[in-house]
């Protein structure tokens, strides 16, 4: 195994064809077919399927990429610091579910490093594929809440991947609503006073079960749902059309300026927002 196969295989699965892939690379489609094969011959995995349209990572494959991507990033560590003269680049990734506040930590982080050389990333996305991004070390650190209704099952999925989760705070459920909502000059707000409003949630693509739900009481019926993938969108929706949605409370008027308020939620009930990092 050499590193260039490593990055043969890297720039496959990132282009989605054997062909894109040969020609970002300057390589006929057979050579690195070829190397591509004789690398899964020797580690003894299927890294890719193959199909009309193009190659798909495989589970194990995934697993593989992951710390493909590690190695090389270590390698282009080493190529800046001793062949380039250049300054070593920070490199450091984050996945979170749609937390202002871990956006807000985030620009912290940044801000210290100044002036220095470095290559973050923020990733906002869904429930399962935060575990997944850690697991695959795809992102260092994952952010995510557990609660009396999903922590049974998110628990048993982090161990499985070789995870640990730790607390950061612990919070009171509290509704997102905007300033001009009918219901922002009460000072606590009810599950029955919201019932009239359109209910926000993040969508959670195939992994749409209620435990990886990014709201809390996601089990609760509601005449009316909207799902979405960004908070963006999601905050315009609530100022449009009086929608509202549960978290934590934490809001950052720096960053989402005025529009959105929180109340707190009259249930008894806590959410437990913690990292997800791999185990040492």
């Amino acid at each position: 195994m050499t590193i260039q196969q490593l990055k043969y295989a890297v720039t496959a699965a990132e282009k989605g064809t054997m062909s894109e892939a040969a020609q970002s690379l300057f390589l006929s489609q057979p050579s690195l077919t070829a190397a591509i094969k004789e690398l899964e011959k020797e580690l003894r995995i299927t890294i890719f399927h193959r199909t009309n349209k193009g190659v798909i990572a495989t589970n194990e494959g995934e697993e593989f990429l992951g710390y493909a991507r590690q190695v090389l990033q270590q390698v282009g560590l080493i190529e800046e610091k001793y062949l380039d003269g250049k300054q070593l680049k920070q490199i450091f990734s984050v996945s979170a579910q749609h937390y202002s506040f871990a956006v807000n930590a985030f620009v912290d982080v940044i801000q210290t490093f100044g002036n220095q050389s470095y290559d973050f990333t923020l990733r906002e996305t869904q429930t399962f594929e935060i575990i997944q991004d850690v697991s695959r070390l795809k992102s260092e650190v994952g952010v995510l809440y557990l609660s009396r209704e999903n922590q049974a099952v998110i628990q048993k999925l982090i161990a499985e991947n070789g995870l640990v989760f730790e607390e950061l705070f612990t919070a009171s459920p509290h509704v997102f609503i905007s300033f001009k909502h009918p219901l922002s000059a009460k000072a606590e707000l009810t599950l029955d006073d919201l019932k009239p409003y359109p209910y926000l949630c993040f969508e959670q693509g195939d992994y749409n079960a209620f435990y990886f739900s990014e709201e809390i009481l996601s089990t609760i019926p509601r005449e009316m749902t909207i799902k979405v993938r960004d908070r963006a969108t999601l905050f315009n929706l609530a100022v449009g059309l009086d929608g509202y949605t549960i978290s934590t409370g934490i809001i950052s008027k720096e960053l989402n300026g005025e529009n959105i308020i929180a109340r707190p939620l009259a249930i008894p009930e806590l959410i437990r927002v913690g990292t997800v990092t791999r185990k040492i």
